[in-house]
């Protein structure tokens, strides 16, 4: 980690991430960022490219609707380093048994969808041969 480069402010955090800046903070908050965030001598918080890694895998982990807590919890393990690897597996498989689930069930509402185009594709296309048969039929 190497912090020699210039620091990212919160706002361009925020850009590069897609994350507001309200959500930043809520996050620091919430004790969910790899490490302590940094301040300048004004008080503005500094992020560095590896925050801005971390905080790409916790929308990641987020967005697969892992909650908040479970999120802090691995990020709890992760600063804790060596011997919570086996903690972070059981965490992460947990997960992973979640969004499996997740797939499932959304797999199965896509076959509804499906099947509900489908019904609706072949009346319009009953429709349009009855329309075109009974303009034959006229002309």
């Amino acid at each position: 980690m190497s912090h020699d480069v210039p620091g990212l402010s919160i706002g361009e955090v925020a850009e590069r991430t897609g994350l507001s800046v309200h959500t930043l903070r809520f996050y620091e908050r919430e004790g969910i960022l790899a490490n302590p965030v940094r301040r300048d001598p004004g008080g503005r918080r500094i992020y560095h490219e590896d925050d801005v890694d971390w905080l790409t895998l916790c929308m990641i982990l987020r967005s697969s609707g892992m909650p908040v807590p479970a999120i802090r919890r691995y990020t709890e393990l992760a600063r804790a380093g060596d011997g919570t690897e086996a903690e972070r597996l059981a965490l992460l498989r947990t997960h992973r048994e979640r969004v499996l689930d997740q797939m499932d069930q959304l797999r199965k509402c896509l076959d509804l969808v499906n099947f509900k185009i489908g019904v609706y594709e072949d009346a319009l296309d009953q429709l349009a041969a009855s329309s075109a048969t009974s303009a034959d039929a006229g002309g």
